[in-house]
């Protein structure tokens, strides 16, 4: 199976299935000299473990990473990074009714096509715990944009039609509500809409807002490799994720130019600022110098109890009501998913603007060269 590795001058290879034995990432091409331990990792782990709240998964999971290679005396080496988790609590029979039928919103039937074989306990590579690998390396990266100044932060935005106040973001309570809302009052709003939702059998969908603050202009490439699709192609690989926006977003195109364009200007240390941001901090595949917004629509979650029709492999109609234990909605657990492969993405064109202009290199060899 390709497609399993993304990136540039650094790379992740994620791998492992949902009841395999672990999963993993091994990430390349990271710079040497960086302090780095476990416990740097897994409080990243923890925002996305299974069974962390009343409105995720019943499946309970430890999700505690290790770093196998790439760290010596506590700092890493420049070498690949290999993580892994092991899984602790499979319950593989949950799933084995689903062998022989496609269900609906799974990419069942898309695998025995391709394959014509697949792992059907709970749904193998194609499963929301593929994202362990995408989290470990991206905490790995999200402490380097630190200590340059960047910050990656991401929250709920909206769960159904419950949506969050953002026009003041305090990241600890993104951390402490039950939806990472920033907003106390929307999670209580959005939690009973969940509980609900679960009651029936049925799940909810939601967006998730991502905010890179620091970020200096000029990163990105103007034509393949654009800041806007690079990242939408690291949010849109997750699973789950149907639609991305930058900035203004779909509401871009019913706007008139003079609405749309952000006019430039000079702040009081005369350095460039722009008036408003509907472009999202990109302009022409590459940041502008402003805040880089992003907005990730995630579908509900597709394994649902209520009685749904489908096909068997035998090609007869059937009813079925999916068993096993699934979230009735996976936007707050993706939420660091999606903040993750952001901090990632933007760490690899950085390195990659590090060659952009000739003084670039020359001013860092000077007469070592």
């Amino acid at each position: 199976m390709s497609g399993s590795v993304f990136g540039n001058n650094i790379t992740i290879t994620t791998w492992g299935e949902s009841h395999g034995k672990a999963l993993g990432v091994v990430l390349d091409g990271f710079p040497a000299g960086m302090p780095l331990n476990e416990a740097d990792i897994q409080v990243f782990m923890d925002r996305r473990k299974p069974g962390s709240s009343v409105v995720t998964t019943p499946r309970k999971e430890d999700d505690e990473v290790e770093i196998l290679s790439g760290i010596f005396e506590g700092k890493t080496t420049g070498t690949p990074i290999s993580l892994i988790v092991k899984n602790t609590s499979q319950r593989s029979g949950d799933y084995s009714e689903i062998a022989e039928y496609y269900r609906p919103g799974h990419a069942d039937y898309g695998f025995d096509v391709k394959y014509g074989f697949r792992d059907y306990r709970g749904g193998g590579r194609s499963s929301g715990r593929e994202t362990i690998g995408r989290v470990a390396a991206g905490a790995i990266c999200q402490k380097l944009l630190k200590e340059i100044g960047i910050d990656v932060t991401a929250y709920t935005k909206s769960i159904g039609d419950v949506e969050a106040d953002t026009s003041n973001i305090d990241k600890s309570v993104v951390l402490n509500t039950i939806t990472a809302m920033p907003d106390a009052e929307a999670d209580k709003k959005a939690v009973e809409l969940i509980n609900n939702c679960r009651k029936k059998g049925d799940s909810v969908g939601g967006v998730i807002e991502c905010v890179i603050k620091g970020m200096p202009a000029g990163i990105g490439e103007p034509v393949f490799n654009k800041l806007d699709a690079m990242l939408s192609h690291a949010v849109m690989s997750i699973g789950a994720v149907k639609a991305v926006e930058i900035g203004d977003g779909i509401k871009a195109s019913a706007a008139y130019g003079s609405q749309n364009n952000d006019s430039f200007s000079f702040d009081q240390n005369h350095n460039v600022i722009k008036k408003t941001n509907h472009s999202g901090g990109i302009l022409g595949g590459m940041s502008d110098g402003s805040d880089i917004i992003l907005r990730a629509h995630v579908k509900p979650t597709p394994s649902i109890s209520s009685t749904q029709t489908t096909i068997n492999r035998s090609g007869d109609e059937i009813e079925v009501n999916i068993k096993g234990r699934h979230d009735p909605v996976v936007v707050p657990r993706a939420v660091v998913v999606v903040e993750c492969m952001c901090a990632f993405t933007i760490l690899d064109l950085l390195i990659s603007n590090m060659h952009s202009k000739m003084t670039y290199i020359t001013d860092f060899y000077g007469n070592d060269i």
